[in-house]
């Protein structure tokens, strides 16, 4: 059902289906949100910059997705035309410097709009902030949840506010790096932060909170803090993932010289998460966050079973992992500061250069062996050339702020539109055709990578592949042609490899190309 099947007059009852805008759809929980939404018989529209990403996803079929952005009011006034609720998950971290500013401004614009469009409930994701602390003496990100959270309560729009501390789930932020870090170091010398209390919340109790706030009474406006029934420190938490894990018990040694810089930096060299996602996530673990209160309990109950205890999380965690069933990831959202414009079309493009690098074999294999190859690219796979310059690579993107190559996959056999994959991010696939990648490490340009399988007039199969770069300046000249010299073994020898790969997997008759 989509948001043209009903009317407004339609919706009286209290069990009616309700009309629901999404924010941040492309990102880790609106990802999750909206097939929550779809099962408790709600229609969806989803508000993305490029909703081309969430073609892919299982439930794109069931929702509506539009185009726009949280900072430009007609599409935000567009979007929310006949919704009934709206949900405000998306946060301006990611534009670096500034983020604040762009995070007040497209507050306010989403709760004019919403009281403007007759807008019955927002519900928005935040940040639980520490009591006694005052507002200007938190961290940049806290401040700033905080700030958007009090700007939609001011808006007119009866809003309700959760606020939480770490979220566990998998591919959640919070829970790649309490993995990494106890699975990578069985001694660690840590900051003190690990020794700082904290309340952890399971991925699926925010779902069923964020779902059941869409139903709460019109005259609700405030802020509910959400959390599970455990209280610990980061460091009961490590410990607590190695025994849930199977791992030896781990030693923590915790010194007081580490700032928050530092630790960023020193959880984006240990595990997936980049420095600059890193460092909100360490910036509010310095301060003890635990529920005050949990009113919410009045207008949203515990299950029979009560909220999902902690030991319990991690394990639900871990096993989607190990079933490679993570529906989203924390990478689903693009990197902060990586770029997003969109290959170009025009071989002239913006006037300006577009260097390029082409490869082509005829490959001795059906295009469906040579497809898996392609789609099962990168992560623990590798990139079919010179490990060792592509390691390097990817130490460098990480000294200097990038993701790096430890993003991984999010399904070790099957790319979909939007996914990373190590530090570059699908931008395009075509089942059976076409792999095109874009780059999020850090350039002095643009760059994609394309991966194609097609025939000859012979029927052989062969694979295509271009990597494109568009220069940034003086820097980017120079880049390209620093690095010119090693393309034939770093792209011919992962074309010549990934052929290899395709030929010497088992025999089967040729596939349909856009079969999956």
């Amino acid at each position: 059902m989509t948001g043209g099947e009903m009317t407004r007059g339609d919706m009286t009852g209290a069990d009616r289906p309700l009309r629901c805008l999404v924010t941040g759809a492309t990102g880790y929980l609106g990802g999750r949100l909206v097939p929550e939404l779809l099962a408790a018989g709600h229609s969806v529209r989803c508000l993305a910059r490029s909703p081309g990403r969430l073609r892919d996803h299982p439930w794109a079929g069931r929702a509506e997705a539009v185009r726009g952005d949280v900072t430009d009011e007609a599409s935000v006034r567009a979007a929310m035309e006949g919704m009934d609720v709206a949900y405000y998950l998306v946060h301006a971290l990611s534009t670096g410097r500034g983020f604040e500013e762009t995070d007040r401004r497209a507050a306010r614009i989403f709760g004019e709009q919403a009281r403007a469009a007759g807008i019955r409930r927002i519900v928005y994701l935040g940040g639980l902030t520490p009591a006694g602390v005052p507002e200007h003496a938190l961290s940049p990100h806290l401040r700033s949840r905080a700030e958007v959270g009090r700007i939609l309560l001011a808006s007119g729009v009866p809003t309700a506010v959760l606020r939480a501390a770490v979220i566990i789930g998998s591919g959640s932020a919070s829970f790649e790096m309490l993995r990494h870090l106890t699975e990578r170091l069985p001694v660690m010398v840590t900051p003190s932060w690990v020794r700082t209390r904290i309340q952890p919340i399971a991925v699926r109790d925010v779902l069923r909170l964020l779902v059941g706030c869409a139903r709460l009474p019109d005259d609700v406006n405030r802020a509910y803090d959400i959390g599970g029934p455990d209280v610990v420190t980061y460091q009961d938490m490590m410990r607590r993932y190695a025994a849930v894990a199977g791992l030896p018990k781990r030693v923590i040694l915790p010194v007081p010289l580490l700032t928050p810089r530092l630790s960023s930096l020193w959880v984006g060299l240990v595990t997936p998460v980049p420095g600059a996602l890193a460092r909100p996530l360490v910036e509010s673990l310095k301060y003890e966050v635990i529920c005050a209160e949990r009113d919410i309990v009045r207008h949203v109950p515990d299950p029979p079973e009560g909220p999902v205890a902690l030991d319990r999380a991690i394990r639900l965690a871990l096993r989607r992992v190990q079933d490679a069933d993570v529906a989203t990831r924390w990478s689903s959202a693009s990197a902060p500061r990586a770029p997003s414009d969109p290959l170009p079309t025009d071989p002239d493009w913006a006037g300006g250069t577009l260097y390029t690098d082409h490869r082509e074999r005829t490959v001795a294999a059906s295009p469906g062996a040579l497809w898996r190859v392609v789609e099962g690219i990168g992560g623990e796979n590798g990139w079919y050339s010179s490990p060792l310059a592509w390691s390097l690579r990817g130490w460098l993107d990480t000294l200097v702020g990038g993701v790096g190559l430890r993003r991984g996959r999010r399904d070790a056999n099957r790319l979909r539109i939007g996914d990373s994959l190590d530090f570059w991010r699908v931008e395009e696939i075509e089942p059976g055709r076409l792999l095109r990648l874009r780059a999020e490490m850090r350039l002095p340009g643009l760059a994609w990578l394309e991966m194609t399988v097609d025939s000859d007039r012979r029927g052989r199969t062969v694979y295509r592949q271009r990597a494109l770069f568009h220069p940034h300046g003086l820097a980017g000249h120079a880049y390209w042609w620093g690095v010119a010299p090693f393309h034939a073994a770093v792209f011919g020898g992962m074309a010549r490899n990934i052929a290899v790969a395709a030929e010497s997997a088992s025999p089967e008759p040729a596939a349909t190309p856009g079969a999956r």
